[in-house]
């Protein structure tokens, strides 16, 4: 086997201790998924083996390094991200890896898409007026909709953001809960009002909520009505039969955009209901202006034991 050694210089201290991270964690990390011997010598990186696990350790930390410069920060789900796209044999173009800023929250933080699919997610739903955002938990579905929603409010692209779900989660029934219809719904809606305060602060997610320029329903609440200059996410949309998920996307209007959002693999109604979500990528599929994107477990962006739990699944299901 033929040996080789290498080095890759870090001028910028700054940029170093980004890629190393608080306590070197990102660095031992990284050691752990590379197959060379990767050593640090003050900010420089060291790299030594068999000439094919130097070259893709090499090629790997020059990809997170392009992340620190694009986004001044690296974690270890970039590191993982990054790994597996190496270890199927696919190099990142730096075009697809790096992003541009999407949008600064109240509290003065930048979101950018974090994979591949999530940027060609937000690609979508710039170029689409309907788009399916098809994949599992963490993979950052209906965060990335709130904000793109978001986005197209402050750019006065809409007046207004209406944010559906339907009311179906884990077997569970309504009358059980108590209060009234809204307020049996109001939990089922929490992760949208999530998102928007985490995005617009909570002072003004509400004043947008009381002058209804944010409305939050229950898809129920839909049927009859025609939404103009609008940008409508349905989420969770998995638990929508076919007749309400032909309902919703006959409710879009002129200057109206929808993105639907869900995971077919959590489908929550009951055993004789077929999912709408699983319909209708059989009838749309070819129509102009709709866009189907699929994210997948190599987008998932929460905590890495997520991504090993999907895994996990995964093969149960399998087998």
């Amino acid at each position: 086997m033929v040996e080789k050694e290498t080095k890759i210089l870090i001028n910028d201290n700054q940029k170093a201790a980004i890629f190393f991270g608080t306590g070197d964690e990102n660095f031992k990390h990284l050691k752990q998924l590379c197959d060379a011997d990767v050593s640090a010598r003050g900010s420089d990186i060291h790299i030594k083996g068999q000439k094919e696990s130097v070259d893709k350790a090499y090629n790997l930390i020059h990809s997170l390094l392009d992340i620190v410069q694009d986004k001044g920060e690296l974690n270890i789900n970039d590191i993982n991200y990054i790994s597996n796209i190496y270890k199927e044999g696919n190099k990142p173009r730096r075009q697809d890896i790096v992003s541009g800023t999407i949008l600064t929250t109240a509290r003065g933080k930048t979101i950018k898409a974090k994979t591949i699919g999530q940027k060609k997610y937000i690609q979508a739903i710039l170029h689409n007026d309907i788009v399916f955002g098809v994949g599992p938990a963490g993979t950052g579905k209906t965060y990335l909709a709130v904000v793109m929603a978001v986005r197209a409010l402050r750019n006065k692209d809409v007046e207004r953001i209406i944010l559906v779900r339907p009311a179906v989660e884990a077997g569970e029934k309504l009358g059980f809960l108590p209060g009234d219809f809204i307020e049996k719904v109001n939990p089922y809606l929490r992760p949208l009002y999530d998102g928007l305060f985490d995005i617009l602060g909570v002072d003004v997610t509400q004043r947008y909520l009381e002058k209804n320029i944010i409305e939050i329903a229950p898809l129920a609440y839909m049927r009859g009505r025609t939404l103009n200059d609008a940008f409508i996410i349905l989420d969770e949309a998995q638990n929508t039969t076919p007749q309400q998920m032909k309902m919703f996307l006959t409710r879009l209007g002129f200057g109206s955009k929808a993105i639907i959002t869900g995971d077919v693999t959590q489908v929550d109604l009951p055993k004789d209901d077929y999912s709408g979500l699983i319909e209708v990528q059989k009838i749309l599929s070819s129509v102009k202006g709709v866009a189907f994107e699929y994210l997948s477990k190599k987008d998932v962006v929460r905590h890495p034991l997520v991504q090993e739990i999907i895994d996990a699944y995964e093969i149960y299901e399998d087998e």
